[in-house]
C-alpha cells in the first residue's frame, strides 16, 4: 500500500541543515533570531483574526438594528406625507427599538490580543443614537426641508447599511485569506487528543415541559418608549463613564453645564427654556460631565445634588437621542400626566444613580479602611530596592571636609536635598528613604534618583555573609541552591538547544 507523505511538506520545522550564513555571523544566533521571527508572525495573525472575528460579530448586530430600523422608516413612508415626519419618524424608531431583547444590547468583552482589549465598548443602543446623531447633522448641513427630511432620513440611513454591508464583505475577505495562511503550515499548536474518555454521557430526561422557558413573558403590546434607543444596560453605560478614573480628569462641565445641573429636576419649563437658550450642552460629553459631578458630589454625601445632576445628564442624553426635535418631543411627554414614557425615565434615573451610590458607598468605605490601616490612595510611588539576590544598596553620604573637588560636587548635590531626605541619608537606612521617596511625586523623586547617581550616594554590592552564625548558614544555603538551580537550568536550555538545532560540525 503506498504511503502520502506530501502532508509533511505543511510542516513547519526549524531545520538548519541547509542555511548558510556569512562566516561572521553567529549560526545559532541567526537560527535563533528566526525562529523569534516565525512566532512573531504567527502570534500577529492570530491576533488579527481575533480582531476580525470580534469586528464581524459587532457588525453583524450593526446591521441587524440598522436594517431593521430602516424597514420600520420604510413602512411609515405613507404616512409622513399626510402627518407630521417627527412624529412618523419617532415612533417608527421606538417599534424597531421594541422589536430587539434588551438582554443583547451590550456587545461582548474584547478577547485578549484585539485594540484596546481592557476598554468596553458602548452599548449597541449608544452605537445606534450616535447614527441618528450622525444622520440628523448631515440633514441638517445639507438644509433639508421639512417636507422632504423623512425621505432623506432613510436614504442617508441607507448610506451608512452600504458602508456598514461593504465593509463587512471585505473583512470577510481578509479573514478568508488569513485563515487560509494559518492553515497552510502544520505546527505543534495544531496537535491535540482525539478521543479520550473513559466513560459514556447518557442523556436525562428533563422534567420541565418543552414550553416553561416562555411561560413568563408577557404577551401584552409593545411599550411606547420615551427614548427609542433605551434599553436595560443605558444606565450601566452611563454609571461606567461616571466611574472610570482615567477619563474623569479629563470631563469637566462647562459654566452653562453646571447652571443646568443646579436646576431642580421638577422644574421641566426652567429646563425647557434653558436648553432652548444654551442648545451646545446638548453633547455627550457634558451628559459625562454632569455625570462625573454627579459622582464626586456621592462621595461627599451630597445625596440630592447627585441625584439631581444625574437627572439632568440624563435628560441631556434621552433629547439628544430623539434627533432634531427632541427637546420638543421629550418635554411634550414628560408633562403628559400619565404618559407611560415617565415611568421609562424616572426609572432609568433612578436605576443610575443607585450605581452610582453603591460604587461611592463602597469607595467611601475603602478610603476610611486605607486611612485607619495608614495606606495611601493607590499613589504610584518610586522605591529603591536590591533586584539582585546576594546584594545590597549602601548609602554613602559624601563628608563636608573633603578637599577632593569631585566629593565637594557631591556634597554641593547633597546639600540640595530636602531636610527630610538628608536626614534619612544620614541614617544609612534605606527603609527611611523608601519612606521619604514614598510621600514624593513621581517626577520628583526620579529627578532625585538621579541625583543619587551622580553624587555617588548609593551603591550596589554583594551582601557580606556571616557564615559563623545560624542565620548566615542559613542564607548562605539559600544562595547556593539558587546558584546550582540557575546553572542546571542553563545547562538543560543548552541540551534542549542542541537536540533542535544540531551543529553539522
Amino acid at each position: 500500500m503506498p504511503v502520502d507523505y506530501s502532508k509533511w511538506d505543511s510542516l513547519e520545522l526549524s531545520d538548519d541543515s541547509d542555511i548558510e550564513v556569512h562566516p561572521n555571523v553567529d549560526k545559532r544566533s541567526f537560527i535563533r533570531a528566526k525562529q523569534n521571527q516565525i512566532h512573531a508572525e504567527r502570534q500577529h495573525r492570530k491576533n488579527q483574526i481575533e480582531t476580525l472575528k470580534y469586528e464581524r460579530i459587532i457588525n453583524d448586530s450593526l446591521i441587524k438594528r440598522i436594517s431593521s430600523l430602516l424597514n420600520s422608516l420604510k413602512a411609515h413612508a405613507a404616512d409622513a406625507e399626510t402627518r407630521n415626519p417627527g412624529e412618523v419618524a419617532f415612533k417608527a424608531v421606538m417599534e424597531s427599538a421594541a422589536s430587539l431583547d434588551p438582554k443583547d444590547d451590550q456587545p461582548p468583552p474584547r478577547p485578549a490580543g484585539v485594540h484596546n482589549a481592557e476598554e468596553s465598548l458602548p452599548s449597541y443602543t449608544k452605537m445606534m443614537a450616535t447614527l441618528l446623531d450622525q444622520v440628523n447633522k448631515a440633514l441638517d448641513e445639507k438644509n433639508v426641508g421639512q417636507d422632504k427630511r423623512y425621505g432623506a432620513m432613510v436614504e442617508e440611513i441607507q448610506e451608512h447599511l452600504d458602508k456598514v454591508t461593504n465593509l463587512q464583505k471585505d473583512l470577510h475577505n481578509k479573514l478568508e485569506e488569513l485563515e487560509k495562511e494559518e492553515s497552510r503550515k502544520i505546527t505543534s499548536e495544531g496537535i491535540h487528543t482525539g478521543f479520550d474518555s473513559s466513560h459514556v454521557n447518557k442523556s436525562t430526561p428533563s422534567n420541565a415541559p418543552s414550553g416553561s422557558s416562555g411561560g413568563n413573558k408577557s404577551s401584552g403590546g409593545t411599550m411606547e418608549l420615551l427614548n427609542p434607543n433605551y434599553s436595560e444596560s443605558t444606565g450601566d453605560a452611563s454609571t461606567g463613564t461616571a466611574e472610570s478614573g482615567d477619563d474623569d480628569s479629563e470631563l469637566d462641565a462647562s459654566p452653562a453645564g453646571r447652571q443646568f445641573a443646579n436646576i431642580k429636576s421638577t422644574e421641566y419649563r426652567e429646563s425647557h427654556a434653558f436648553l432652548s437658550a444654551h442648545p451646545e450642552i446638548l453633547t455627550e460629553a457634558e451628559t459625562d460631565a454632569l455625570l462625573v459631578l454627579a459622582f464626586d458630589a456621592q462621595l461627599e454625601n451630597r445625596d440630592d445634588y447627585a441625584r439631581n445632576c444625574v437627572h439632568q445628564a440624563l435628560l441631556l442624553q434621552y433629547c439628544r437621542a430623539l434627533g432634531r426635535d427632541g427637546v420638543a418631543l421629550f418635554f411634550k411627554r414628560i408633562t403628559t400626566p400619565g404618559h407611560q414614557a415617565q415611568d421609562v425615565f424616572f426609572k432609568d434615573v433612578q436605576d443610575t444613580y443607585q450605581k452610582i451610590k453603591t460604587r461611592a458607598r463602597e469607595i467611601n468605605l475603602q478610603r476610611a479602611e486605607d486611612a485607619a490601616n495608614g495606606i495611601t490612595d493607590g499613589v504610584e510611588q518610586i522605591q529603591l530596592h536590591a533586584v539582585e539576590p546576594g546584594t545590597v544598596i549602601n548609602i554613602t553620604v559624601p563628608p563636608a571636609d573633603s578637599d577632593d573637588p569631585d566629593v565637594q560636587a557631591a556634597r554641593a548635590i547633597f546639600e540640595s536635598f530636602d531636610p527630610k531626605m538628608k536626614a534619612a541619608l544620614e541614617t544609612g537606612s534605606l527603609d527611611k528613604v523608601n519612606k521619604v521617596l514614598g510621600d514624593m511625586k513621581v517626577e520628583d523623586a526620579e529627578d532625585l534618583v538621579n541625583k543619587f547617581g551622580e553624587a555617588g550616594i548609593l551603591s550596589l554590592e554583594e551582601e557580606i555573609i556571616d557564615a559563623t552564625t545560624d542565620a548566615g548558614k542559613q542564607k548562605l544555603k539559600e544562595i547556593e541552591a539558587e546558584a546550582a538551580a540557575a546553572k542546571a537550568e542553563e545547562a538543560q536550555a543548552a541540551e534542549a538547544k542542541e537536540e533542535v538545532f544540531p551543529d553539522p560540525d
